[in-house]
């Protein structure tokens, strides 16, 4: 067992001083003779410095006493994961923060071969507890339930040493560890990109021998780690071991099929590794355009050339994939749906892989006012996104090239907010709306209605904002000039 440095000795001094709930709790699972130990990720992110205000623990005390307990310290308890041995609470300490805590029984938890729910079960130690834990880095403890209230670490599998190190091992066995949650190879994939770590030969090994069992967990909880893979700093190691290890054939399988095999004339790029770059792009943009992370950016990124591998064909030397971003669109509905994504996520990253190449289809030709304010009204509330897409999109090598591209871009974003200024584009809409309309051409409610309306607002961004009067002039000019 690895020796705690004294930087990492200092680090503990200081979490137990200025988290004085830690001991508050400690002290009162002490006085009714039950054991605490701050735990899992708490002890990690502490020896690495990082600890933020959510605490981990687990106890000797059954899930009725640690409610008890919890209730009596903080009137803000809740009990939902109470069938799995976890009470949560939220202690707010006066000058020190808001704290989210969650207490858990000694436990290990196993999955069935055709289950898709944890059994779980309780455990009698701290030892049996940490044996059950995902990965050494997370099987430490701290006991805080100590006379002392000092935090003596506890690390029966040589966590320490492996936290210095940088690497991700499992406790016991790496099949042992992900045949009792298969979710765990996803969180070796997370904690790859989360931590930097790298992942153990033996470990890599089982992800890519077990990696169906992973069907076994629900869609919800897949997609739960999924998205805090994508919102980490740098997604791509955990995105390329699951594509490595085989886990995204069933979690993503639109990622590993852009793996195409090159045509012999070498006329495409790499779709799989410029679809990483592009992620990475984006994550650079988000934070320069001071954007918070985005699962709404990251998946769009992710998915804007899924629809390459359906739509390539060869035509002599040239290789094409017309519609891709049409198609893509459609199998990014399918795959975000499957994997239980909100309906307005799904809805949004649809239509930015939908809208991905809309820059491009103007060609270099100096965008007109018109052009302007169509790109705008189609990419709507999602125009942010679609700067940021469009903008990580173009990684060509040809430094020529992309400095014409990142020019014209620039332009486009300038007479956006240019226009943005005159017209309000963000709310494109007729000079008259549709009682005016019904008013002015003596119609009632019918399909005339959105004719009417549909003609003006193409007038509208055609031209720019017309005014009611001569908006009134045009529409009645028109209206019998139509094609009934």
């Amino acid at each position: 067992m690895s020796e705690l440095s004294e930087a990492q000795r200092a680090a503990i001094a200081q979490l137990l001083q200025t988290t004085p709930v830690i001991a508050q709790l400690g002290a009162r699972f002490a006085a009714n003779g039950h054991s605490l130990y701050l735990v899992g990720g708490s002890v990690r992110d502490a020896l690495l410095g990082e600890l933020g205000n959510d605490l981990d623990f687990t106890t000797s005390a059954r899930p009725d006493t640690t409610e008890k307990l919890l209730r009596e310290f903080t009137p803000a308890v809740w009990d939902v994961g109470k069938a799995f041995g976890t009470i949560g609470a939220r202690k707010k300490i006066a000058g020190g923060g808001d704290w989210v805590i969650e207490v858990t029984t000694f436990r290990a938890d196993t999955y069935r071969e055709d289950s898709r729910k944890p059994e779980v079960a309780y455990g009698e130690s701290i030892e049996d507890d940490l044996w059950r834990r995902d990965f050494t880095v997370n099987a430490m403890a701290l006991n805080v339930s100590t006379p002392s209230g000092a935090g003596e670490l506890v690390d029966p599998y040589n966590g320490l040493e492996d936290l210095a190190d940088h690497l991700l091992r499992t406790p016991g066995t790496p099949q042992m560890s992900f045949t009792d949650d298969p979710l765990r190879m996803m969180r070796a994939a997370r904690f790859a990109s989360q931590l930097n770590f790298a992942v153990v030969p033996e470990v890599r090994d089982a992800m890519h021998d077990m990696a169906e069992r992973i069907t076994i967990i629900s869609a919800e909880r897949v997609q739960a780690e999924l998205t805090k893979l994508l919102l980490t700093s740098n997604p791509v190691p955990g995105l390329s071991l699951l594509v490595n290890t085989g886990l995204a054939d069933y979690v993503l399988p639109e990622l590993p099929a852009l793996r195409l095999e090159r045509d012999e004339h070498n006329q495409h790029k790499d779709i799989y590794e410029h679809t990483l770059v592009v992620l990475q792009r984006a994550i650079a943009l988000e934070a320069e355009r001071g954007d918070e992370p985005s699962i709404i950016n990251r998946l769009a990124a992710v998915m804007h050339d899924i629809g390459k591998p359906a739509t390539r064909r060869f035509e002599g030397t040239k290789v094409t994939f017309h519609h891709h971003d049409v198609v893509g669109a459609k199998l990014t509905r399918k795959r975000l749906a499957a994997l239980k994504y909100p309906r307005e996520v799904i809805d949004a990253v649809a239509e930015l892989v939908n809208l991905h190449l809309r820059f491009h289809g103007y060609g270099d030709a100096e965008w007109t006012d018109s052009a302007v304010r169509r790109y705008v009204r189609d990419a709507g509330p999602l125009l942010e996104n679609l700067h940021i897409l469009t903008r990580a999109d173009c990684t060509t090598r040809n430094p020529r090239r992309a400095e014409r591209l990142r020019r014209t871009y620039d332009e486009i974003e300038f007479r956006i907010d240019e226009l943005m200024q005159q017209e309000e584009l963000d709310a494109i809409r007729p000079d008259l709306n549709g009682e005016q309309i019904m008013a002015l051409l003596g119609v009632g409610p019918g399909p005339a209605v959105g004719e009417a309306y549909r003609w003006l607002l193409e007038r509208r961004l055609t031209d720019g904002p017309l005014g009611q009067e001569r908006a009134r002039e045009e529409l009645l000019a028109w209206w019998p000039t139509r094609v009934a």
